[in-house]
């Protein structure tokens, strides 16, 4: 195949789910966009660290094609050397928001997963709203870290958790991120060979055409003998769901004598920056003593601005 297109502006960041019916194969196709370029602007990352991250949010939206998300679903990534940290997350409406932390002194970012270090691990988390308005409930399922990529990661996951035979592509670069993700269904569905012969089509696509060419090209070029049906669309955007109040929960979390001498070290009125969008919250003593002041134990009490 030859790179001849580039996705159109309709086609961008917009997730495509899609059904292969006589092979029994579903699938989902992920661009990003704008919505990679407003996440990646909030933060100077080395470019391995930039590729990951990227492939993390276009995995993150991929998942929810297939999962019961209802709340969202996040891909983290914890390691002991030059990547600390990467954070990616999808809610049920298409938003994403991402974040990666770099240890500078801990020598260069590399793209093979196995350099992490030991203990190293990648989780995939999703929340989903409880029945009764409180604690949401929460799934998550670790992914051993054998394959030196991101995909090759969670190909380990799905087949090994969920004992569903599954092909991801990811890529990113400086202006988009792209998932395509192919799942057997589950039973006998399809041919007998229709596994093996999506699988083929599948290992013929580049990285670069992943990027640059529409989900209507894509499917059409890949998968047109076996009647590929489009199944659904939906827009992607960058969105946070930080918020006063999820802060103030926080602050409550941290308890009123912690709380106080942030206030006092910070000369009077601490400020609290949301490491995804930048935004910042003021508090200041009075403000503080208010909060704990009418403070329930009904407030959430997540660990960190969300």
């Amino acid at each position: 195949m030859t790179q001849t297109d580039t996705a159109p502006v309709g086609d961008r960041d917009q997730l495509t789910r899609f059904l292969i019916e006589t092979a029994g194969v579903r699938g989902v196709r992920v661009h990003l966009a704008d919505t990679w370029t407003q996440i990646r602007e909030r933060a100077e990352y080395p470019q391995a660290a930039a590729e990951l991250l990227g492939e993390s949010l276009a995995a993150a939206a991929a998942f929810t094609g297939h999962a019961k998300v209802d709340g969202r679903l996040s891909v983290q990534l914890r390691g002991h050397g030059a990547l600390r940290t990467l954070f990616a997350e999808c809610t049920a409406a298409g938003t994403l928001r991402g974040i990666a932390q770099i240890d500078e002194d801990a020598g260069t970012v590399s793209r093979d997963l196995r350099e992490l270090g030991e203990g190293a691990l990648l989780a995939i988390t999703i929340e989903n709203p409880s029945l009764d308005g409180r604690e949401p409930m929460r799934y998550q399922g670790l992914v051993g870290l054998e394959s030196d990529s991101l995909a090759g990661a969670f190909e380990d996951y799905f087949r090994q958790s969920e004992q569903l035979p599954t092909r991801l592509l990811l890529a990113a670069d400086e202006r988009q991120a792209a998932a395509l993700l192919l799942q057997k269904l589950p039973g006998d569905h399809g041919d007998d060979d229709g596994w093996s012969r999506v699988g083929a089509l599948f290992d013929t696509l580049t990285t670069r055409e992943l990027l640059e060419w529409s989900a209507e090209d894509l499917l059409t070029r890949l998968f047109h003998e076996d009647g590929v049906q489009v199944l659904g669309r939906k827009p992607l955007a960058f969105a946070c769901s930080c918020s006063r109040e999820r802060v103030e929960s926080m602050l409550v979390s941290l308890g009123q004598a912690e709380a106080e001498a942030a206030v006092e070290a910070a000369g009077g009125a601490a400020l609290i920056r949301c490491e995804f969008c930048g935004q910042s919250y003021r508090f200041d003593g009075e403000e503080i003593a208010s909060l704990f002041a009418v403070a329930t134990t009904e407030m959430a009490a997540p660990d960190r601005v969300q």
